[in-house]
């Protein structure tokens, strides 16, 4: 009879390599405060640390300063929480905060990166003076739904490019899925079975924002070296088909391991 066990309820944290030792980590900054204050934990209490390089540390917290944090290695371990393969998704820019729901779902679904665009039909343009400030917020909330769902890498999220920038770079991508309402493109799964990912490879997303994309823009991705791919007979939100897609992915790729 098999036996089931709940996953361990422990607060997750990312700590730079250089604050961790053969023996203890330091947590600095806003986790620290998150530690002390919000969370309230006390000395003796255990914390998940993650290097962001594959590697997890239990620990159990010795000692509290202003600013910071210090915790006792208790025992390391590799981290088995990530794909075999590594997902970047470049997502057409869309209206109001779709972009924040998309961010911290597909971390979730196991993106490393989610790259914004912009193209033809977008409804919005990004404003150069509000990049910096919308990349940040955008940041934070990826790397709190990485602490969330348990993942071992902080995912990245870029700086909004264009439409052409975003080809040169996802063409780079063992292999590049370009998803289009149009004719002419093949079934997700049907791709994924017939173009294999060698393990550790890169798999590169591309979605578009509200108003879909232009024909001609689908012939440039085409050129470009993409694979033009459907999501099936419904049309789904731009804010729905990366994390439908994302699971198709994972359900091919990865649980079927």
């Amino acid at each position: 009879m098999k036996v089931f066990r709940e996953v361990d309820d422990v607060p997750r944290f990312f700590v730079p390599s250089d604050d961790i030792t053969p023996t203890s980590v330091t947590v600095r900054g806003n986790d620290a405060h998150h530690i002390s204050r919000a969370l309230r934990m006390a000395a003796g209490e255990h914390i998940t640390v993650c290097d962001s390089g594959g590697r997890e540390y239990d620990c159990v917290l010795r000692t509290f300063t202003e600013g910071a944090v210090v915790a006792d290695i208790l025992a390391v371990r590799q981290q088995d929480t990530e794909p075999p393969y590594r997902l970047v998704l470049y997502q057409g820019l869309p209206k109001g905060d779709k972009l924040d729901t998309v961010i911290q779902k597909s971390v979730e679904c196991g993106v490393c990166a989610v790259v914004p665009f912009e193209s033809e039909r977008c409804v919005v343009r990004m404003k150069p003076e509000a990049e910096d400030k919308k990349r940040e917020r955008r940041r934070r909330i990826a790397h709190e739904a990485a602490k969330q769902c348990g993942r071992g890498i902080l995912p990245e999220v870029g700086a909004t490019v264009s439409f052409e920038a975003m080809l040169q770079e996802a063409k780079k991508a063992d292999l590049v899925l370009f998803c289009f309402e149009g004719e002419g493109t093949v079934p997700l799964p049907r791709l994924l079975a017939d173009h294999p990912v060698p393990r550790g490879g890169t798999i590169a997303l591309i979605i578009g924002s509200e108003g879909g994309f232009s024909l001609a823009e689908a012939a440039r991705a085409v050129e470009a070296g993409c694979l033009p791919t459907g999501l099936g007979k419904r049309i789904l939100r731009t804010e729905t088909a990366p994390i439908f897609a994302l699971a198709c992915i994972a359900a091919v790729l990865e649980l079927g391991d």
